[in-house]
């Protein structure tokens, strides 16, 4: 199977050598596609001078949102022959380390998502107020969704080729906050086996992090209209 890890990537010079090279060391047979929007502090360029056969750059003109730069990857990584799409932070937020297990979890599923929240709360360096908006969304996300999933808001995922096939994108219309719990619920309203795998999450040493009050909002405006969407792509008839 090849397998594709899409990392977007908006300054994160001072994390994303450090992350290929570390993904290179435990996972040699592993396909990096960096999605960059034109980070001011040069990380598209230092990616452009690393890629080789298993690593390669998506350049965006500007900064559009995670979820648009996600999508984006995705269709790459679709065209580019991917079999399993890893979906992963640049700042090691998401140890690649779990990686392993959620490959092997994948094989019974079509979504594995590194959870959180599985074994009580695994974050690491969060203040109270940010543990509990986590926590308030993912409860408020499972209510207005009526998915059981524990880390619904989580970014760490493997996801199947024919999961991502299912999804017509043009129906994915967050880009914050929200992606992920509407990534989640079109997964389901498709058809999709999903499935968790305890993981714990660290605050980023170094950077900073786009969550902002209007993706919060974002997701809290969206979230119960997702019920009312048809995500299914559409067959083509000949």
């Amino acid at each position: 199977m090849k397998v594709i890890c899409v990392i977007p990537t908006y300054n994160e010079k001072d994390n994303i050598v450090k992350m290929i090279e570390q993904l290179r060391v435990l996972y040699p047979d592993l396909h990096v596609l960096i999605v960059d929007d034109n980070s001011p502090d040069g990380t598209g360029n230092i990616v452009e001078q690393m890629k080789n056969g298993q690593l390669d750059i998506l350049h965006r003109k500007s900064k559009k949102g995670l979820g648009t730069a996600y999508l984006a990857g995705f269709a790459r990584a679709l065209a580019d022959g991917a079999d399993i799409v890893i979906q992963l932070d640049a700042d090691f937020s998401h140890d690649p380390v779990y990686i392993k297990k959620m490959l092997a979890a994948i094989e019974k599923y079509d979504v594995v998502i590194g959870s959180r929240y599985m074994e009580g709360i695994s974050i690491v360096n969060w203040s109270i107020s940010r543990l509990f908006l986590s926590w308030f969304g993912n409860v408020y996300a499972r209510w207005t969704t009526g998915l059981k999933i524990r880390d619904l808001t989580g970014g760490y995922k493997c996801i199947r080729r024919r999961a991502l096939e299912a999804i017509d994108f043009k129906k994915i219309k967050t880009r914050g906050y929200g992606f992920q719990i509407e990534m989640n619920y079109a997964f389901y309203k498709c058809g999709m086996k999903i499935s968790e795998v305890p993981i714990i999450f660290y605050e980023r040493i170094k950077g900073e992090s786009s969550l902002s009050r209007t993706t919060v909002l974002e997701a809290i405006l969206k979230t119960p209209f997702f019920r009312f969407k048809k995500y299914t792509r559409k067959e083509k008839t000949s």
